[in-house]
């Protein structure tokens, strides 16, 4: 395996919140169903989530939120789920495996994503 990129991205929480809470129909256009019913903080970590891998994959202006999903296991590791016009991309750079790291802590969330051949 090699490494095709790598991204990371911190988000400010309560910046975050204010702008899930002045903007309604936000958290519907960035986060897939099963994401939105999450606290704050865990959608931050997932946005943030979401733009470190559109930066590991070389920050192309056509992804779709949607198209990217962080899932968790029970044993409470989290992975990303690939779909649409993220996962064409990936394909486009050989991209076979992902690795997603989130943290939320003193009000800043981040996520560390490396994508692999």
């Amino acid at each position: 395996m090699a490494v095709i990129g790598v991204g990371i991205d911190v988000c400010d929480i309560a910046r975050f919140t204010r702008s899930l809470e002045r903007t309604p129909g936000l958290r519907e256009r960035l986060f897939t169903p099963a994401e939105a019913v999450r606290t704050a903080s865990s959608l931050a970590a997932r946005f943030a989530a979401k733009e470190a891998l559109a930066k590991a994959l070389g920050a192309p202006g056509d992804l779709h939120w949607h198209d990217a999903e962080v899932v968790v296991a029970a044993s409470g590791q989290p992975s990303l789920v690939l779909r649409g016009t993220v996962l064409a991309r990936a394909e486009e750079l050989g991209v076979v495996h992902t690795h997603v790291s989130l943290s939320h802590d003193a009000g800043i969330a981040s996520a560390v994503v490396v994508v692999e051949s």
